[in-house]
């Protein structure tokens, strides 16, 4: 079963996420996709680690997501992926392309369109192949404004292009708001 919660930001997503995990398996593999690129990331990444069970095993995978879906379904039980939105910056604009100075924003960085749309194909073909459970997490942001900088409607369409493939794929998705699942696509029987 490939299950997608979608959401905004602090919608409560992680939480189903986990509460749902462990009620369908006691052999959980956690792919994480954030990095500790600055203290404010530090502080979250040790906040998830702290709400984490400790018999979890953990994957720490900022870019090359397929790949890791192929290496840890054969021995896992479940897998938890939390989030496509952090994975898409992360392969959207490497660290190794940004600029070092203090001012760096998205709109200087050197954007790597060609190799997102090859992580992003190799994650799909493995989410379609996956036989195990799998569920993903990832932010729902084509909601708002239309963003004033390109960079940053590079990233949303994005998104919204990568939520829908996924849920193509996916047989439940849900739809997180104030910690409250709402049933999009449900499993067909």
């Amino acid at each position: 079963m490939r299950t997608l919660l979608l959401g905004g930001a602090r919608s409560g997503k992680s939480a189903l996420a986990l509460r749902w995990a462990n009620e369908r398996s006691a052999n959980i593999c956690m792919i994480v996709t954030g990095t500790e690129s600055d203290p404010e990331m530090v502080a979250r990444i040790a906040a998830h680690r702290r709400e984490r069970p400790v018999h979890w095993r953990v994957y720490e995978e900022p870019a090359r997501l397929g790949r890791a879906l192929r290496e840890v379904a054969p021995t896992s039980g479940l897998i938890l992926v939390d989030c496509l939105t952090l994975w898409i910056s992360n392969c959207l604009w490497p660290v190794a392309t940004v600029s070092p100075a203090p001012t760096t924003s998205l709109e200087t960085s050197i954007v790597d369109e060609v190799g997102w749309k090859r992580e992003r194909t190799e994650f799909l073909d493995a989410l379609s192949t996956c036989a195990g459970d799998v569920i993903i997490v990832s932010n729902e942001v084509g909601t708002g404004i239309v963003p004033n900088n390109p960079a940053a409607r590079l990233f949303r369409d994005e998104q919204g292009w990568l939520n829908q493939a996924v849920a193509a794929v996916c047989e439940e998705v849900f739809l997180v708001t104030a910690g409250l699942p709402l049933c999009l696509k449900p499993t067909s029987n």
